[in-house]
């Protein structure tokens, strides 16, 4: 059986950040990083954006390139997904093969949540998840000229705005009353919705999927109360299913995904988790427990862990951000809107380049900046230190955010 120090399971963000890390602390022992893809380590966030559109190719995207896994001396277990974990004997097995670590690190992310309606397996039905997915997807696109987007989150409309761009007939499908109902409040949700269509997207708001129509492949979407709309393809964008299962057989706490202290330790005995599917307290989420679904988010915990394993004190407190390209418009989102009671405009939509703050209890909460870099790099401060703002300072465009609460 081959052992390493540490197994790290799953190469997305969080299990390159853990890899170099650990190098980048003075880590000198073994390290294995399994990966369900043939590829190496690349980043997420372009494939529903640069990369669908044609714009960066696939190369561009790897986070580091193969000689740096080498010098560092980072063994690659590609298309391999890890099936079980023995905490007792400290193995995990993956590709049929038994492997021992001395400390292991979970960061095997998610999959794309899928339509149980019927129809849902149809050829046409496309996730924009891995790049096997997005490189699918585009060697459809010729033969494709309507397009039905299942959900209108950030993966659903920035993939809605390149296939505008490149000419198809769009529509997105929201089950709820607005576009980004789960990670903005309504003024976003309003200005996003009126650019999509401004763009030619059509935008369906409060109606439900209930099947998918074809006999091989999609033809159309039908909707609850009867209406088809017509698709050569649909894209399925209604969130993912966190990869915790191997973790929670083995007796990890957690649910919707694995539950992990400050530390990312899980109640496994070294046993770690990080990304996506970490379940954690988070502050700037009032110590609720949560998810995060971000780049942010899988590096800094991955950084944590890393420190933990090699004694090094660390504790995960980062403020959450995000961003989102779409047409000519660059959202920076920093801190977490949920609960907010109060959300304040700065600048004119109408101009495309404003941002809205977010208060809960008078204290700055979170920021959604579109096209306005200045304000994101200034309000980061007013999320961390949660400072009490007057509504009518926060909303002048003329005060410098810098210059509040100081």
């Amino acid at each position: 059986m081959t052992s390493f120090d540490v197994v790290i399971a799953g190469a997305g963000h969080a299990g390159a950040q853990a890899a170099i890390a650990l190098r980048q602390n003075g880590f000198a022992g073994s390290i294995a990083m399994i990966g369900a893809e043939p590829e190496l380590p690349y980043e997420r966030p372009p494939l529903s954006k640069d990369y669908l559109a044609g714009e960066k190719p696939f190369e561009r995207l790897l986070i580091r390139p193969a000689a740096f896994w080498a010098e560092r001396a980072v063994t690659m277990l590609a298309g391999r997904r890890v099936a079980s974990v023995d905490p007792a004997a400290r193995t995990v097995s993956a590709g049929g093969e038994a492997i021992g670590y001395g400390e292991l690190v979970w960061a095997a992310g998610g999959s794309p949540r899928r339509l149980s309606c019927e129809g849902g397996d149809l050829a046409g039905v496309h996730a924009i998840r891995t790049r096997a997915d997005v490189d699918a997807l585009i060697g459809e696109l010729p033969g494709i000229a309507r397009v039905v987007v299942v959900g209108g989150g950030y993966i659903g409309l920035e993939a809605a705005a390149v296939l505008a761009k490149l000419g198809k007939q769009v529509t997105v499908v929201e089950a709820l009353d607005r576009v980004l109902a789960r990670v903005a409040g309504e003024p976003l949700s309003r200005f996003y919705e009126a650019e999509h269509r401004a763009h030619g997207v059509t935008v369906r708001l409060g109606v439900q999927v209930e099947a998918l129509e074809g006999t091989d492949r999609v033809t159309g979407v039908r909707l609850a109360g009867g209406e088809v709309l017509p698709a050569d393809a649909v894209i399925v964008g209604i969130g993912i299913i966190p990869e915790a299962a191997p973790l929670l057989e083995a007796g990890a706490q957690g649910g919707n995904g694995v539950l992990v202290d400050a530390q990312c330790r899980t109640s496994l005995p070294h046993v770690f988790a990080v990304g996506d599917c970490a379940l954690h307290a988070n502050r700037f989420a009032e110590g609720a427990l949560i998810r995060l679904e971000s780049v942010q988010n899988a590096n800094d915990q991955a950084t944590v862990a890393a420190k933990t394993i090699l004694g090094i004190e660390a504790a995960y407190d980062a403020v959450p951000w995000f961003w989102s390209n779409q047409y000519d418009l660059k959202l920076q989102t920093v801190g977490l809107s949920i609960g907010h009671d109060a959300v304040v405009t700065r600048g004119d939509p109408a101009g495309r380049s404003f941002s809205l703050v977010y208060l809960r209890g008078g204290r700055v909460i979170a920021l959604d900046c579109v096209n306005l870099v200045k304000d994101y790099a200034q309000g980061k401060r007013l999320v961390v230190d949660g400072v009490a703002a007057e509504p009518a300072l926060l909303a002048d465009a003329g005060v410098p955010l810098k210059e509040i609460g100081v």
